[in-house]
């Protein structure tokens, strides 16, 4: 059994603080979603986990090694992001054999099929690929390379509706033909919340949320109903938001009930990832619903 072990990094560019303190597990044949906003740190994050970035403190360790300068632990991840490794000039074709001889193997039976199925070009050369195609083929690469975490960084980048679907379901059946560790970097996060298991979000460099989505999706609460008796019922939880549409008041609750008696006039029910994502992101640059505490 494989782990992923981030241990106390923290990444400094000039007086920018990215990354403060992370501490993260990733274990064995799981799927994470890595979610936050633009500029949260989480390229940055996966750059260092990767050797790609030096952290200014903090190590990260595959089954207790350190990967740095480490070719047999770096060897077991492969990070599929928009920063380009490849030469414009190299043909597709060329960069698989290569990518093939580093990692030791490379699952053509399904690169072919995802070829034929994303409608690429495989004869044409890296820098001539559009956004869309540049990422599709380093999907490819990124499902078909024979590693034990594959780390994906906006990985839909420039494409559309219909390929975002295909590739969502082509990285689920791949999970399920050959079990391993995931970690999808992504804002999009109303895509992805029905794929990952567990679910990481980084606010300006700090992990504010580690934990099953199960578990995450137990703890929403949307508490609807006329807003006196709304406020009433909430007072002393942790309400994270609320909306109002006329005199009638939802308030959004990321906790425990305390086993409180709900009154008639108020409805219970549960609210989704991207909407407990916006509230708690925006609650750590302020945005607190003090008036209900």
């Amino acid at each position: 059994m494989s782990i992923l072990e981030v241990s106390h990094i923290s990444k400094s560019f000039g007086s920018k603080h990215v990354l403060s303190d992370i501490n993260l597990t990733f274990e064995e044949n799981k799927i994470y979603g890595l979610l936050g906003r633009n500029g949260a740190g989480k390229s940055t994050l996966l750059s260092v986990i990767t050797d790609r970035n030096f952290a200014n403190n903090g190590e990260v360790k595959i089954d207790s090694e350190d990967v740095r300068d480490n070719d047999s632990k770096l060897g077991m991840m492969y990070l599929m992001s928009e920063v380009n490794l490849y030469s414009n000039g190299s043909k597709l074709t060329q960069i698989i054999k290569d990518s093939e001889s580093l990692y030791g193997g490379f699952n053509h039976e399904l690169a072919d099929r995802l070829i034929k199925e994303f409608g690429l070009d495989i004869n044409q050369k890296f820098g001539k690929l559009s956004t869309g195609y540049n990422s599709i083929f380093k999907l490819i690469l990124a499902l078909c390379l024979p590693v034990q975490f594959v780390l994906l960084d906006e990985p839909v980048l420039g494409l559309d509706a219909n390929h975002r679907e295909l590739f969502y379901s082509e990285l689920i059946q791949s999970y399920s033909d050959n079990p391993r560790t995931f970690i999808i970097s992504t804002h999009l996060i109303e895509e992805v919340a029905n794929i990952i298991s567990d679910v990481i979000v980084l606010d300006q460099g700090r992990v504010i949320l580690n934990q099953p989505v199960e578990d995450v999706l137990a703890k929403n609460h949307s508490v609807v109903g006329p807003e006196k008796d709304v406020k009433q019922y909430t007072k002393g939880l942790n309400v994270i938001g609320h909306d109002m549409i006329g005199n009638i008041r939802a308030n959004y609750v990321y906790g425990d009930l305390d086993d409180r008696v709900l009154p008639d006039t108020v409805q219970l029910s549960n609210f989704d990832l991207q909407k407990l994502f916006i509230f708690l992101t925006n609650q750590y640059e302020g945005g607190t619903d003090n008036e209900d505490k």
